[in-house]
């Protein structure tokens, strides 16, 4: 029997909960289905479905076994991609997640850069602050902070993540008081609040030395950070920001960095921001010219 048509016949069965829907599904008969769960039963020693006159139900090795059969027919559908596109020009979807924040810093430019550059190719970017399973939801890749060391996937350095403190010249006139950390609660603050971020204390390194600094009340406080940036771009106070967020405004003098001598650290979001995709799609033309596309935007930035 057709070892690779089994595979595809069991995960649909498991799929549908039903031999009769899964071979309604893939246009086949119910014996032919059986046939095919009933060989790899044998050849594996074991039964993956238990059956009764009215369900199906996985085994415990039928579980075990689906995961691997579905990434089998993954990598095999990828690699049919990989193989018409280097007979064509590059098409196709390429489905990206990242942080809503992220989009207006540098992605949009760098979606729009590489539709333009490869006319035959669609995106579906996702920008969510949520922690989305690339594998379980089929995104092709994501670019992302925070803790990167996860089983399956490929995670590869973009950019630091450097933290500045930074306001506008209007506040800075408006309130002429030198920024020190012994004149913070002598200013208006601005801070993002978010799961990941303490909300009591920041760390700094100064000096070789970590220290920590108890934060003041903030003038406004919010989880969404694009709407404290317009803020701070409208001179409402001081608030730590990205390098990657804040450097086209720090070139254009609309922002001025304070305090560069010292560092404050990353907190849970860590030092880098990466590009994170499946092992399985290392060698895939799509994902590499868009990581290229990506670094490339980040280098002419200065971002790197």
């Amino acid at each position: 029997m057709d070892q690779l048509g089994a595979i595809t016949m069991f995960v649909t069965t498991a799929d549908q909960g039903s031999f009769t829907r899964a071979a309604a599904y893939l246009g086949k008969t119910t014996s032919a289905l059986t046939r095919a769960v009933t060989h790899l039963e044998t050849e594996l020693g074991t039964r993956l479905f238990e059956r009764s006159t009215r369900r199906i139900a996985l085994t415990e090795a039928g579980m075990i076994y689906l995961e691997s059969a579905r990434q089998v027919l993954i990598q095999l559908k990828q690699a049919r991609e990989d193989i018409d596109q280097l007979q064509q020009e590059m098409c196709g979807i390429l489905r990206v997640s990242a942080p809503p924040s992220f989009g207006p810093a540098f992605l949009n430019a760098v979606c729009c850069r590489f539709l333009n550059q490869y006319p035959q190719m669609r995106l579906e970017v996702e920008l969510t602050d949520e922690f989305v399973d690339l594998l379980e939801g089929s995104y092709d890749l994501a670019v992302r902070d925070g803790p990167v060391e996860l089983p399956g996937l490929i995670a590869r350095p973009l950019t630091a993540n450097r933290i500045l403190l930074c306001a506008s010249p209007d506040y800075l006139k408006r309130n002429p008081i030198e920024v020190l950390p012994d004149t913070f609660n002598q200013h208006d603050w601005l801070i993002f609040r978010h799961p990941a971020l303490n909300p009591h204390f920041w760390w700094f390194t100064h000096g070789g030395e970590r220290q920590r600094i108890a934060q003041p009340v903030p003038r406004m406080a919010s989880d969404n950070y694009d709407f404290l940036l317009g803020a701070l771009l409208s001179g409402m106070g001081l608030q730590f920001c990205p390098q990657w967020s804040a450097a086209p405004y720090l070139r254009r003098g609309e922002l001025v960095q304070l305090l560069p001598e010292i560092q404050p650290e990353p907190d849970e979001f860590g030092s880098k921001i990466h590009v994170i995709y499946p092992e399985y799609r290392r060698h895939t033309r799509k994902h590499q010219a868009f990581i290229e596309c990506l670094g490339n935007y980040l280098d002419e930035q200065a971002l790197h």
